[in-house]
């Protein structure tokens, strides 16, 4: 599950970053306005890459999503931009917790059988 959670918050940093530079074409919003929702954002998603091993991690990663959604109050693509990103968090939890289970699974019967040699 580390190595998917991970990958898809990296994913998040990337779009995160390119979601920046279109929400500065918006002419009712200010460079500073969006890089801080961004930026944030983006900080976020590679601090807790790092974490997602750690106790807790997985509840942080929801704290992202969440928090992300809501942005969308100070940059409204992000409502948009967060629930896809919700989706695909859990998608990367529900399959990764699945692919840890078949991994473990394959793990014991591996140690459980006799040597060939």
């Amino acid at each position: 599950m580390r190595t998917l959670c991970a990958s898809t918050l990296i994913g998040e940093f990337f779009v995160i970053g390119f979601a920046g530079l279109v929400a500065m074409k918006f002419d009712d919003l200010s460079m500073a306005t969006v890089w801080t929702v961004c930026g944030v954002g983006m900080l976020l998603s590679l601090l807790l890459c790092g974490m997602i091993g750690r106790p807790g991690g997985v509840q942080l990663g929801w704290s992202l999503q969440i928090a992300l959604i809501a942005s969308g109050f100070v940059v409204p693509t992000m409502f948009f931009l967060g629930a896809v990103f919700a989706a695909l968090w859990w998608a990367s939890v529900h399959y990764g917790r699945k692919i840890d289970e078949a991994k473990a699974s394959w793990a014991a019967q591996a140690s459980s059988e006799p040597d060939a040699a």
